[in-house]
């Protein structure tokens, strides 16, 4: 008997499937899912293990992308760009900006295919950009009989505007269009800022730069800004030292954040110290470079994560509110909050759907227990309907979400049409979507 066993990135989620393809071909792929739904087995693709859900769980067939990672066409003029769906995005940048261009936009990690990154609604921030899904302009999918399919805003409209964030529920990912934009500069400024100023200015700070975001310590007062400003691709870099790239980006974030966090694990009372400690220890800086070389962040410390988009305008209220919790609840946090910004979309299942959000991120090293937290700070988004990213830990299931998507029966509707004996199924889609019927 075969003995696969797989986890995710942070080991919360496991995986014990009874077999295991790695498929070079979308014809391979197509193939393995009629053989699986004719013998009544669940199917589930796996990229990179990013996800912090049990979405790609499954006990049945489990698809591993990763040979399914080709460039398949790019048009630099008008900058379409077609990848086979198992692509992991740190290299796709590279083709990208091989040949003049780069992703609109794109979160802090790079290491997600591009089909996960787009079926979990991955983001990054920008008042006046959406989602990586809402760069997608034409999908290949493989249904769960084994047909192939096509779909683009003209071509199964239906389809492709729930599949952009599908949750792998609709089908299997195996190409994507995307709408890339001409390779540009970032200019980037790091600076800590008093949380209460940064609140009180967040109008000013979103609107004012291209992209902004901050993070913020529980049980400090200081927000760490992240501003960026979009420049020609011809713009003058000037990319940080390679001694103070090592020391800011890997040393102190990476390997002595994790010595600090291995502490408080063994001395719980010591956190809220080594909060203030790492948030005293922020300095500004300045730099710029290409797009793909600023957007990512390295991220060695593991931890457990969940995430919310909430209306952009309740931001203030909620961050109080969460703080006053953690100071009178006495629970010891040791992860910042990060917080983003990103604009409306018309995406069925996007959190961002038909609303300017603030995605608010809130995280615990993956030694520590997290329960507690979690279900405070989902407690007070609760207070505004703020929606999980697909791709992060949350409880809601299908009952509190139809609330909060108007588009939630209409792609119900779809899964069910597409899929009605739950081929692609599992417990968390079980959970999210309802049984298929």
């Amino acid at each position: 008997m075969n003995d696969f066993s797989w986890r995710n990135w942070s080991g919360h989620v496991h995986a014990h499937p009874a077999d295991v393809l790695s498929p070079v071909r979308t014809a391979d792929l197509a193939a393995a899912v009629a053989a699986a739904a004719d013998r009544g087995q669940r199917v589930k693709p796996i990229g990179s293990g990013h996800s912090f859900t049990d979405i790609a769980v499954t006990d049945g067939l489990q698809l591993r992308m990763d040979r399914l990672d080709q460039v398949l066409a790019i048009d630099a003029a008008s900058g379409l760009v077609t990848v086979q769906g198992g692509i992991q995005i740190r290299k796709l940048n590279e083709v990208l900006a091989s040949h003049g261009l780069a992703l609109e936009n794109m979160g802090d990690i790079d290491l997600q295919t591009i089909t996960g990154a787009i079926s979990t609604g991955t983001h990054g921030t920008g008042a006046r950009f959406g989602g990586i899904a809402t760069q997608v302009r034409g999908l290949e999918l493989v249904l769960a009989d084994g047909s192939v399919v096509t779909c683009s805003p003209t071509e199964r409209p239906a389809l492709f505007s729930a599949a952009r964030v599908g949750l792998g529920a609709l089908g299997i990912i195996t190409a994507v269009t995307l709408q890339c934009v001409p390779s540009f500069v970032l200019d980037c400024t790091e600076q800590p800022v008093p949380l209460e100023e940064t609140l009180d200015g967040l109008d000013e700070l979103v609107e004012g730069n291209d992209h902004f975001e901050f993070y913020w310590f529980p049980h400090t007062s200081t927000a760490l800004h992240k501003r960026q400003t979009r420049l020609p691709g011809d713009a003058a870099v000037r990319p940080l030292g390679a001694f103070r790239s090592w020391f800011d980006d890997d040393f102190v974030v990476n390997v002595g954040f994790e010595a600090l966090l291995r502490l408080g694990t063994a001395f719980p009372r010591a956190i809220p110290g080594i909060t203030k400690v790492v948030s005293g220890s922020l300095s500004s800086r300045t730099f710029a470079d290409l797009s793909h070389q600023v957007f990512p962040s390295r991220r060695d410390v593991r931890f457990n994560e969940g995430e919310y988009a909430v209306p952009r305008a309740a931001l203030p209220d909620l961050l109080r509110e969460i703080r006053r919790w953690v100071a009178d609840s006495g629970e010891r946090v040791s992860f910042p909050l990060e917080v983003r910004f990103v604009a409306a979309d018309d995406i069925p299942l996007a959190p961002t759907y038909q609303r300017d959000s603030a995605y608010v991120a809130f995280h615990q090293y993956h030694r520590l227990p997290y329960q507690r937290y979690f279900d405070a700070v989902e407690d007070i988004f609760a207070e505004v309907d703020g929606r999980p990213h697909w791709g992060k830990m949350h409880r809601l299931g299908h009952k509190e979400l139809r609330d909060r998507y108007p588009l939630f029966d209409e792609f119900v509707a779809l899964r069910n049409e597409l899929d009605p004996s739950g081929v692609f199924g599992n417990d968390y889609l079980t959970k999210v979507l309802g049984d298929p019927s």
